[in-house]
């Protein structure tokens, strides 16, 4: 790779090369460390001189800028002087609207590879044991032929028809949606389904409706965009439907598996939600996460599939059912908002990317898709069974779970007080990540306890790890 600098004209070359050499090293651009290409070959690219180049490198060298080392050429000094006080976010015209972004918390970031301990409970994550690696990489292999043979153009914004195709016969076989493949939008994960739908329903000052506890990310992301969010209240049937404000025009809600609590919504409810949202003019997001999960009772409808008035958008993703890091999501809108959300994507991002769009279709048609599904719901429901005896026996006296039929997450409230900060700081001194509730509550009044995940979690680490955890409860009183 050749060292971007721009010669003009034969005048002052070498203070040309001077000046351009010290801006980069003090803004940064080359590193401290980096190698310079050797002067001959630098001086062959610009069309000076050799001495031009040496007499620059020595130049530098003396200014303590750059290092010789014998038999290895010349870098950017490690220790080089400090490049000019760079402006800070107080100092710039936008420094109100930085704040703004800075005070948003970041819930549920998942740690690094480094930071994650061995024993992790963890929300929203898979065992990477459990991904069908061989089917995948086949898949994949399948996608890079593909696109070898494509002219080269960029994709459609809406996600490759093969791939839409295969989501809407998915989710039409396993959740009773009612869609075509030209009603779908492929999305960068659920996370930007919900980027786009708020950007062409909500204006500053719009009102927001959604559950209370709920999920924090969306909740952040409203906000960001200058909404009122309003946290609803949830019981046992949902979502309290009367407690909906009057100017809402986005409702967001998670129907099969309550975000963070878990039961599902009951078929009143959801009939008053939709003759609700139908009364406002208020558009619902049904995010339906993790409901391909499921272990009691009979599979409940879609939100979306009982929607006769076009006022449901039915956001799904692949992260939970493959891998987090995938980041390949959907969303099958109504036709009122389909071409405003096609064109916020491309001015988003043009489009998701399509070796992933092609590997996924094929996965999907394949069959491959439904069995990972069926393999998969065996092991997480030996998890969930083993969570819950545990919480039914030695772990009682402080927990209480929440019943709930679906997911890979189950949420445990405290019945007695208990110091979940503490509980959760010891927790991680012996290897045990576990993750807090309260942060989920918004308006209404906070319940303390922990959400257990237990996608990531194999199943003869539980035992070792609620050992732990019930070790210092006991400490802890």
């Amino acid at each position: 790779m050749e060292l971007h600098v721009v010669i003009k004209g034969r005048k002052d070359l070498a203070e040309q090369l001077y000046q351009q050499l010290r801006e980069a090293i003090g803004s940064g651009r080359l590193a401290a460390g980096a190698q310079l290409p050797p002067s001959r070959l630098l001086a062959e690219q610009l069309g000076v001189s050799r001495k031009t180049v040496s007499d620059t490198y020595a130049t530098l060298t003396y200014e303590g800028l750059l290092v010789g080392k014998t038999g290895r050429g010349t870098f950017v000094n490690a220790h080089a002087p400090q490049a000019e006080r760079l402006q800070t976010a107080t100092d710039l015209a936008c420094a109100a609207n930085l704040a703004k972004w800075a005070a948003l918390p970041t819930p549920m970031r998942h740690p690094t590879r480094d930071s994650t301990l061995r024993y992790e409970f963890i929300g929203g994550a898979t065992s990477r044991h459990q991904f069908p690696q061989d089917e995948w990489r086949r898949c994949t292999q399948d996608a890079l032929r593909r696109i070898a043979q494509n002219s080269g153009f960029y994709s459609q914004p809406e996600g490759l028809p093969a791939l839409r195709e295969a989501i809407a016969g998915h989710i039409a076989f396993s959740r009773g949606v009612k869609c075509r493949a030209d009603g779908i939008v492929v999305t960068n994960g659920a996370q930007q389904a919900l980027d786009l739908i708020a950007r062409v329903v909500l204006e500053a000052g719009s009102t927001v409706a959604m559950e209370d506890p709920g999920y924090s990310p969306a909740r952040q992301l409203f906000v960001a965009m200058g909404a009122q969010v309003v946290g609803v209240p949830v019981d046992d049937e949902g979502i309290q439907v009367d407690h909906i404000p009057e100017g809402t025009r986005l409702i967001y809600v998670t129907p099969s598996h309550q975000f963070p609590l878990g039961m599902p919504m009951s078929l009143p409810r959801r009939d008053a939600l939709l003759a609700r949202a139908f009364e406002l003019g208020a558009i619902i997001i049904e995010d339906d996460y993790d409901s391909e999960f499921r272990y009691e009772g009979r599979p409940t409808d879609s939100l979306q599939s009982m929607d006769t008035r076009g006022v449901v958008t039915y956001v799904g993703t692949f992260s939970k059912t493959l891998l987090p890091e995938l980041r390949l999501g959907y969303a099958v809108l109504p036709p009122a908002i389909y071409g405003a959300v096609l064109k916020a994507k491309q001015l988003t991002d043009q489009h998701s990317s399509t070796l992933p769009q092609w590997a996924l279709a094929k996965f999907i048609s394949e069959g491959y898709l439904l069995k990972h599904i069926r393999r998969c719901h065996t092991v997480y429901a030996g998890r969930r069974e083993r969570i819950l005896q545990r919480l039914a026996g030695d772990l009682s006296p402080w927990f209480d779970a929440v019943p709930t039929v679906a997911g890979f997450h189950l949420a445990a409230l405290c019945k007695v007080p208990v110091n979940i900060p503490l509980l959760m700081e010891l927790a991680r001194q012996v290897e045990v990540g576990l993750y807090p509730v309260d942060g989920f509550f918004h308006d209404t009044p906070v319940r303390s306890g922990l959400i257990i995940g237990f996608g990531a979690i194999e199943l003869l680490d539980i035992d070792p790890a609620l050992d732990r955890v019930r070790d210092i409860l006991e400490q802890i009183g």
